[in-house]
């Protein structure tokens, strides 16, 4: 599973962050969600948080990448 944030919709809700600790940061600048993982390539073992993640987006930010 790839994932990506789209910065224009991102209000920096932090929920995903929340959600799924272990997939997302939060920039320091203005909030907004970052993948910790290179090109968005999420592990399997993180793919369940990383959906419940995508979830909780109020903005639906989050999106899986082909």
């Amino acid at each position: 599973m790839r994932i990506g944030v789209d910065l224009e919709k991102c209000q920096g809700h932090t929920l995903c962050a929340i959600a799924a600790a272990e997939v997302f940061d939060l920039d320091d600048h203005d909030g907004h969600a970052i993948v910790k993982h290179a090109n968005g390539l999420i592990p399997s073992e993180l793919e369940q948080a990383a959906a419940r993640a995508m979830m909780t987006c109020p903005e639906q930010a989050i999106h899986e990448l082909p």
